[in-house]
């Protein structure tokens, strides 16, 4: 016990000491919410994957999914590591950094409104920000409940404070550089913690061999495969790729995890960062997803409900309770860590949208910068207050809205941005009403298929998982094609400036886009 209290007082004592040290990062808007952009590669990678992977990750969906697919549950992480890490930092990287640059963009919302010349979608994008960040905050606290009451028997009343008081002060003082230095020390605590664990787990069940051996025995209901949950592709493949698809292709409309493109450094930082945070993926969220596979062989230990169907935020627990004491401490900090800096990421997304892209120009036409960060920290506490009463209230209750809401914030928020964004960056044909259209398709399908499986209807969608899946796709499809036949909002931004320049290609396309309008310009004066 003094081993793990003492893990845990010196994580906390870190976290704070970080936010001091970073507080003169924080005299501007642009260093407490982006670090001046001058974050480094490490740095931005560790933010990347903290942000990426929560307690939500490693506690729910690797407990859920490897109970429900077994082994081949690790697609989910290495569709992670490949498409949600590695492809989005290939992609969104250097044309994010660039253009919300050169556009003077700082948040998602301010970049629709500056791309595409429409307050309305700024006000827009900032509400469906507010509206399903806020509940995804308060489900990261979820995955502490079990783990801090198995290894301290503390309630999860005192868990939950805690870690928003702890999330509170660093965040508060250090902004954005203290969210990324704590990252990057928090993300060295969970690649440790998830191999140690891994390795323990195995060396519980006879060993890798002994434990598969036994993995292959159990049955899949409704299902007449041998073996299924050490197959390669499992024994139910498409609700898998439902939830490859879900979990890796998300991070590229989904504000908090863009936003850390804004901030890294120009030139060869980005290529570095992509191999960096690539390789946190496949060792976090392959690893996770890997032990979660394991679920089956702890059938007799873990919790069911009432129906008979299992709990799956017990299965992690059941598989970490019969560690050495001092392993399940480091798995305590492991989730602490990434609970807290998923937090720190989303509480610091919300608070700057709200107050520059809603109260600032709309509720109070004159803000100072002074002003600005004063509302920001001050939403902060608010922020986090909230998302901690939330999660308290749920966990008291018989209420599961807040739960049930949780599956589909990730659907709605990257189904709405996911289109816009991507095309936005790399086109100037795109059209305002193609930003509606995937506005109105992303929370629009989203909130019908919950409310309809909310009142005991029928949902059109099943799963939740899929239902987000198909948003996604629906939104990357439906902007260019509501594009040909509505006007385009050609890129009006400044010229390149002197700390990076965009890509050659790009210059060459905005040189023809102006040609083609001087050129039309000058036919109808004739």
């Amino acid at each position: 016990m003094i081993a793990k209290i003492l893990l845990v007082v010196a994580f906390v004592a870190v976290a704070v000491a970080v936010g001091i040290y970073c507080r003169r990062h924080t005299g501007t808007v642009d260093g407490f919410i982006l670090g001046g952009r001058n974050v480094g590669p490490w740095m931005s990678a560790f933010a990347y994957g903290t942000s990426y992977f929560s307690a939500v990750v490693f506690v729910g969906y690797a407990g859920q999914f490897g109970f429900k697919y077994g082994i081949s549950a690790t697609w989910a992480g290495i569709g992670n590591a490949i498409l949600g890490s590695l492809l989005a930092w290939w992609v969104l990287g250097p044309r994010t950094r660039e253009i919300t640059h050169r556009l003077g963009a700082s948040t998602m919302p301010e970049f629709f409104g500056k791309r595409y010349d429409s307050r309305a979608l700024r006000i827009a994008a900032a509400a469906i920000i507010f509206v399903f960040l806020i509940p995804y905050t308060a489900s990261v606290y979820n995955g502490l409940s079990r783990l801090f009451g198995m290894a301290f028997a503390l309630p999860y009343d005192a868990c939950v404070i805690g870690m928003a008081v702890v999330t509170c002060i660093y965040v508060v003082l250090g902004g954005y550089m203290a969210t990324v230095m704590n990252d990057f020390i928090q993300g060295i605590v969970m690649l440790l913690g998830i191999i140690a664990v891994i390795v323990a787990v195995i060396l519980n069940n006879g060993g890798f061999s002994e434990a598969i051996v036994s993995l292959s025995q159990i049955p899949a209901e409704g299902s007449a495969m041998q073996g299924p949950f050490v197959s390669f592709f499992g024994p139910d493949l498409f609700n898998l790729l439902g939830v490859v698809i879900l979990t890796s292709l998300g991070t590229w409309g989904l504000p908090q995890m863009v936003q850390k493109f804004y901030a890294i450094k120009t030139g060869p930082a980005i290529k570095q960062g992509a191999i960096i945070s690539t390789l946190f993926a496949f060792v976090v969220a392959g690893g996770s997803y890997f032990l979660g596979g394991f679920g089956r062989l702890y059938e007799g230990q873990i919790e069911y409900a009432a129906n008979g169907t299992p709990v799956y935020d017990s299965i992690i627990p059941t598989m970490l309770s019969t560690l050495p004491d001092v392993l399940i401490g480091l798995v305590i900090v492991l989730v602490l860590s990434a609970s807290m800096s998923t937090l720190s990421s989303l509480v610091l997304t919300s608070s700057s949208t709200l107050t520059i892209d809603f109260i600032k120009g709309n509720l109070i036409k004159d803000m100072s910068e002074k002003r600005q960060l004063t509302w920001m920290r001050g939403l902060l506490v608010v922020f986090i207050a909230i998302s901690a009463v939330i999660a308290l209230f749920q966990y008291h209750s018989s209420v599961v809205f807040i739960a049930q809401l949780m599956g589909y914030s990730w659907g709605a928020l990257a189904g709405s941005f996911l289109g816009p964004f991507l095309w936005g960056l790399y086109s100037g044909r795109i059209s305002k009403a193609s930003v509606w259209c995937s506005f109105v398709v992303g929370v629009g399908l989203t909130a019908v298929n919950m409310g309809l499986a909310l009142s005991g209807g029928v949902p059109l969608i099943a799963s939740p998982i899929n239902c987000g899946a198909l948003c996604m796709l629906i939104s990357l499809a439906i902007v260019p094609l509501v594009s040909l036949v509505t006007p385009a909002v050609p890129f009006q931004i400044k010229p390149p400036t002197p700390d990076g320049a965009i890509d050659r290609e790009y210059d060459r396309e905005l040189a023809q886009e102006e040609l083609a309008s001087a050129n039309a310009g000058a036919a109808a004066d004739v």
